[in-house]
C-alpha cells in the first residue's frame, strides 16, 4: 500500500501574507496536492511556530511543512508534530535548538534588509507597547522583491505585515530537521536574508539544496514553478509505497 499524499502547509515570512503564495499554490494544487497557507501572526517566535504546530495537528495525514524566510524558524519548531513527515525551507532561516535569528545572522555580514528597517509601535493587552518591523516603502523593492515587475513591488511594498521586533531574540525550542528530512531553495541574490546565512542553516540541516542564482528573496512569486518543483520533490519521497 501508499501512504496518503501529504497536504503542503505553506508558511509565510515577514513583510508579506500568505498571497505570496499564490503561484505554488496553483502549481501544486494543478498536480493534485492537498495544500493550504495559514495565516502567519508574526507576534514572536513561540506563539507563531505554536500557531502553526495548531493547523498541522488539526490536518488528518502526513504533511510537509514550507516555511519562507521567518517561517522557516517556524516550521524548524512546529515540524516536531507527529505527523510532519518533511520540511522545505525557502530562502528562509534554519535554526538549530536555542538559537535565534539574530545570532545566526551575526555570523554573516548584513544585508541591505538590516538598514531598511523601519520601526512602529503596537499595543499589547496589558496597556504598555511594542516595537514591530516594516521595511523602508523606497527600499523594499530592491531589498525584498528585485525580480518581479516594479508594479507588483509596490504594492507588496504598500500591504506588506510587520514582524513584532521580539522575534529576533526569541530561541527555537526544537530543531524538527534533526530527526525529519528536508530540502532547501536558495535564492542567491537575496538581499533580504544574506544567501550565506541560507547555505549555513540548509547545510547543518543537512537538506537537499537547490540554488536559483538569481533569485530574489521574493522567489515564491518570480520562480513559483521552480519552487514548486521542490515542494513536489518533498511530497515524493515523503510519499513512497509503505511496507505492511
Amino acid at each position: 500500500m501508499t501512504t496518503p499524499t501529504p497536504t503542503v502547509v505553506l508558511v509565510h515570512g515577514a513583510f508579506a501574507d500568505a498571497a505570496a503564495w499564490i503561484g505554488v499554490i496553483w502549481e501544486l494544487r494543478s498536480r493534485g496536492i492537498p495544500v493550504i497557507a495559514p495565516a502567519n501572526p508574526l507576534r514572536g517566535l513561540a506563539s507563531d511556530a505554536a500557531y502553526v504546530a495548531s493547523v498541522v495537528s488539526q490536518i488528518d495525514g502526513p504533511v510537509v511543512l514550507v516555511g519562507h524566510s521567518y517561517g522557516g524558524a517556524l516550521i524548524t519548531v512546529a515540524g516536531t508534530e507527529e505527523n510532519v513527515v518533511g520540511l522545505v525551507y525557502v530562502a528562509a532561516y534554519v535554526l538549530r535548538e536555542g538559537e535565534s535569528l539574530g545570532e545566526l545572522q551575526a555570523r554573516f555580514p548584513d544585508s541591505p534588509l538590516t538598514s531598511s528597517l523601519k520601526e512602529w509601535r503596537y499595543p499589547l493587552l496589558d496597556g504598555d507597547s511594542a516595537v514591530e518591523v516594516t521595511i523602508d516603502e523606497a527600499a523594499f523593492p530592491a531589498v525584498f522583491a528585485a525580480d518581479v515587475t516594479g508594479e507588483v513591488a509596490t504594492v507588496l511594498a504598500a500591504v506588506q505585515r510587520p514582524l513584532a521586533a521580539a522575534a529576533f531574540a526569541e530561541t527555537a525550542s526544537a530543531a524538527a530537521w534533526l530527526t525529519k528530512p528536508s530540502w532547501a531553495l536558495v535564492a542567491g541574490a537575496d538581499r533580504a536574508i544574506n544567501p550565506e546565512v541560507q547555505r549555513y542553516g540548509a547545510r547543518r540541516a543537512g537538506a537537499v539544496v537547490v540554488e536559483l542564482p538569481d533569485a530574489s528573496h521574493a522567489v515564491a512569486l518570480s520562480e513559483p514553478t521552480q519552487v514548486a518543483e521542490l515542494i513536489r520533490d518533498a511530497v515524493r519521497a515523503t510519499s513512497r509505497p509503505a511496507h505492511r
